[in-house]
């Protein structure tokens, strides 16, 4: 019998685990796809948002603004890549500049620092490529960017390096309300037996939540696409840079990434497939002429990948967290959903802790991570030293960002390491630069197949069934 069952291993799902660890908890995480951080969560802008945007009175106010105080630490205790550079909403009128005005006394409210309206000549001091059309902006130093994977991963490996469980490509398609616990089935016929549900699943948490009870919302998938630019486009800007937000959302925006590329998107579609995360020509030629608008000089050449991700629109207009006989929902976690997730984690814990009636904390709580090695941001007499340790990290596997072997052998073998493609993509980025793995994608499947002691055609790219090779051409 479990105390706590997570449905779910994205960031809300990964900060609520970490949270409970603090606790001598029995608790376990089902994912129902074959890596964490693999809906949501890895596809978004990685924007940590200050919280003006978000309506005063809200839970989305309510915890964004103490969301993004949060990340520092957590940042700090995971290492994980996070960055505070500010934002601006840019007004292109002076009616959008009453807009802007808004938002400020908005802000106030909702208890967000340093926050100040500048005019076209103080923006194009921060931001030299700043279009010219441009009357004034919203400046927020507070704002942020992120790993978002990073930042999943970081939690959950932290969360299990303290005690709780995971179970991967556990689909749960059934539960029963008992007389004081529930009772889950997963799509790979396992059952788990739980006190309390804290239901995380995203653009699901609707389809789960009907499994017991009848649900009193509804989530709407919202697609949004993206594109990510090659480094040489990466300081075109020195924050995120968004457009006054409209009623699907905070519109297109232009950003740096933690990682040095430059991010543009997303667009906004309210779609009925949970699973449909295509990209159009239409939307992409949107997205550019929207980024356009905002900064000039974007070299559109330099496109090195296009994307989309859902986010898990509510028909509530916010977040819902709700507690229904010990299932808590928490759904909805559209943006600010990164920002938020830390808060939201901090309150859920709270709920958990007086249903089960003050459970003891653990004094042996360890709230750091095992450091990931870098090794380009080394200093030579460090490289010099880890090699001598260990030769692997003498060996370039991935040329466009700099990622030697050692680091990806050490992203297979930490807590949840990768057993994909994809997986060891999104813990040290080998694939992420300029040919998207072009080059090092077989060295990859060949290190993964000999570190996992598999064969080389069942590495795949990041589902279960997302093979890359059938067997040899030629024998």
């Amino acid at each position: 019998m479990y105390d706590v069952l997570i449905i779910g291993a994205g960031i809300m799902g990964a900060s609520i685990s970490r949270e409970l660890s603090k606790y001598k908890l029995k608790t376990i995480i089902l994912e129902k796809e074959n890596d964490v951080a693999d809906g949501t969560s890895k596809a978004n802008s990685a924007i940590i948002h200050a919280g003006y945007d978000a309506k005063e009175g809200t839970l989305m106010a309510k915890y964004n603004a103490k969301g993004n105080e949060m990340y520092s630490k957590i940042a700090d205790e995971l290492d994980i890549p996070f960055k505070r550079i500010g934002s601006f909403v840019l007004a292109f009128s002076e009616e959008e500049k009453k807009h802007l005005n808004m938002l400020y006394e908005r802000g106030l409210k909702n208890g967000v620092p340093q926050m100040e309206i500048l005019n076209f000549e103080e923006i194009k001091k921060i931001e030299p490529n700043i279009s010219d059309s441009v009357v004034a902006g919203l400046y927020a130093k507070t704002a942020g960017i992120i790993g978002p994977w990073e930042a999943t991963i970081g939690m959950i490996e932290n969360a299990m390096d303290n005690g709780v469980e995971l179970v991967l490509n556990s689909e749960v398609i059934a539960i029963e309300k008992k007389d004081n616990f529930y009772k889950v089935k997963d799509s790979k016929g396992n059952t788990y037996e739980s006190k309390i549900i804290i239901n995380c699943a995203g653009v699901y948490t609707d389809k789960v939540h009907n499994f017991v009870y009848p649900c009193e919302y509804k989530i709407i998938p919202r697609r949004g696409q993206y594109f990510v630019m090659d480094k040489n486009e990466g300081k075109k800007v020195n924050t995120v840079i968004f457009q006054c937000p409209n009623k699907l959302g905070k519109g297109v925006l232009v950003t740096p990434t933690v990682h040095g590329n430059l991010l543009l998107g997303p667009d906004s579609q309210d779609i009925l497939d949970k699973e449909d995360k295509a990209t159009t020509t239409e939307q992409l030629e949107f997205i550019k002429e929207r980024a356009t608008k905002s900064v000039k000089n974007i070299s559109l050449r330099e496109v090195i990948r296009t994307f989309a991700g859902l986010r898990a629109e509510s028909d509530t207009e916010d977040f819902v967290i709700k507690n229904t006989n010990n299932f808590i929902d928490v759904a909805g976690i559209k943006s600010p959903g990164l920002s938020a997730a830390p808060a939201i984690a901090e309150d859920v814990s709270k709920m958990i802790v007086e249903i089960l009636e003050n459970p003891l904390k653990k004094e042996d709580f360890n709230p750091f991570r095992k450091k990931q090695i870098r090794f380009m941001e080394l200093s030579n007499e460090n490289k010099k030293e880890i090699i001598k340790k260990d030769s692997s990290y003498g060996r370039i596997i991935c040329r466009c960002e700099n990622i030697t072997e050692g680091e990806i052998i050490d992203s297979i073998h930490r807590n949840i390491g990768a057993t994909t493609v994809d997986g060891v993509k999104r813990r040290c980025r080998p694939g992420m630069g300029r040919c998207q793995g072009g080059f090092c994608g077989p060295r990859i499947q060949e290190i993964l197949a000999k570190e996992l002691n598999k064969p080389l055609e069942s590495i795949v790219l990041d589902g279960e069934n997302s093979y890359i090779l059938t067997g040899e051409t030629k024998k």
